[in-house]
């Protein structure tokens, strides 16, 4: 309904493109994040549990397992699905602008490989990518900390720290002010261009791979492993910053004095020392199965945005 009534506003090609892919965008990566969103809360607990006022030292959950027995006994099986509305209502914006603007820094970033060589047309991906992904943060960063923080509560009825995200924004505002719904956004900004960049390598990396070759369904594997393969190096190259992002986070609300991070600078230094290199890396194998839903969103796109040129 939504392409019928795009295409029936007869708008300028260059704006219906930017819709299309708006929405084309938006779409798939809500389908996505509902089908992974256990797997996302589970990592999100692990990484931040350590500061949780809500979970003391004997009862940290003892790893990605552990996790996945006590929530369903202590929270109820819907809790897996805490804060999910919030994510989609987040990765709408963040996503679909990601995917429409990709376009546009692509115009400005990237040359044809045949005018300036592999290197700098793949440089120019790279750019590409982590502008778009640096854009949408800023305009979405509120809904993600959000996210983070309802993701986070580990309470059940009313020893719940929010009971939605209306409840989340307006006591972390009345305690912190909008300073402290962008606690956490430095880092954030730095992982999601290193994010960004590597996951919008798939463009440069399929034409490189696979050529001009046309899919068919039985090609289709082939270019899920590839997203797959791009997804996970990039979001292991980010994950660190996403660790101290959401550590810093975990702070807004707060007291001074309970507070555990000055900074993001002085807490990853704390994490490293105190936790150790593992201890920027907590939650991560989540990150290699939710690759199957983020590989999904990379080629459904593309699926889609092939199947609306050809009807076009």
């Amino acid at each position: 309904f939504f392409f019928a009534f795009v295409f029936s506003l007869r708008l300028p090609a260059q704006m219906q493109e930017f819709v299309t892919n708006l929405l084309l965008g938006g779409v798939s990566g809500v389908f996505a994040k509902t089908l992974c969103a256990p797997l996302e809360r589970v990592k999100i607990i692990l990484q931040t549990q350590h500061v949780s006022s809500q979970i003391s030292e004997a009862n940290k959950y003892k790893g990605i397992l552990d996790a996945f027995r006590r929530i369903p006994s202590e929270q109820g099986m819907q809790a897996f699905w805490r804060g999910n509305a919030t994510n989609c209502a987040r990765y709408f914006p963040t996503q679909a602008m990601n995917f429409a603007f990709k376009e546009r820094y692509q115009k400005l970033f990237v040359r044809p490989k045949e005018e300036v060589g592999f290197a700098r047309n793949f440089l120019g991906y790279l750019a590409a990518g982590g502008a778009a992904g640096a854009t949408s943060l800023l305009v979405a960063y509120p809904l993600d900390f959000s996210y983070t923080r309802l993701a986070a509560d580990v309470g059940s009825g009313e020893k719940r720290q929010f009971t939605g995200l209306v409840d989340c924004l307006k006591k972390i505002h009345a305690a912190d002010g909008v300073r402290g719904l962008y606690r956490g956004f430095a880092p954030s900004v730095m992982g999601i261009v290193v994010y960004r960049a590597g996951y919008f390598a798939y463009d440069p990396l399929k034409k490189m791979v696979f050529g001009e070759q046309k899919r068919t369904y039985a090609s289709l594997p082939l270019f899920l492993g590839l997203a797959m393969a791009v997804d996970i190096t990039a979001a292991m190259m980010a994950y660190p910053f996403d660790t101290v992002r959401r550590r810093m986070m975990m702070q807004s609300g707060k007291p001074l004095e309970e507070r555990i991070y000055n900074s993001s600078l002085h807490c990853a230094t704390t994490i490293l020392k105190d936790e150790g290199p593992k201890g920027m890396y907590k939650g991560a194998g989540m990150n290699n199965v939710r690759a199957i839903a983020s590989a999904m969103v990379l080629v459904v796109y593309d699926e889609l945005k092939q199947a609306f040129a050809t009807k076009k």
